[in-house]
């Protein structure tokens, strides 16, 4: 009995310890339903209600040409912030604990396999030629 518990509680923690695998292909799909609408990602696109994210993976925040960032933003990027793994996983988990105030009006991804998936997708499209 003890050792099924153990098991199950160890299934039960996988999912926090970052270790969950990550598809690009899956996360191109929950960037289209939760990202496209206000954001683009090719290389040289416009930007939307949100910055274009080419080149978005390890770039400093507040950095996109032509782009209006509201004041907290702007504020973050002179503070150093940088859109990194850890960076990126935060804000898209919950933008308004990474940026107060900021003019992101999107709730999170809760969902891990989700978030980790749109992780690998950012960082593949966003450094794609």
């Amino acid at each position: 009995m003890r050792v099924w518990m153990m098991a199950a509680a160890s299934l039960a923690l996988a999912p926090m310890s970052g270790a969950m695998a990550q598809d690009a292909d899956a996360g191109a799909r929950v960037y289209n339903n939760q990202c496209r609408a206000c954001h683009t990602i090719n290389q040289g696109g416009r930007n939307g209600v949100g910055p274009n994210l080419h080149g978005v993976w390890d770039r400093a925040a507040g950095a996109v040409e032509g782009f209006r960032y509201s004041a907290p933003m702007r504020a973050k990027a002179t503070e150093g912030l940088v859109w990194n793994a850890d960076n990126m996983r935060a804000f898209l988990t919950d933008p308004r604990a990474v940026v107060p105030g900021g003019s992101m009006s999107f709730a999170g991804i809760r969902n891990a396999q989700q978030l980790n998936d749109l992780l690998a997708f950012l960082q593949r499209a966003s450094t794609a030629q």
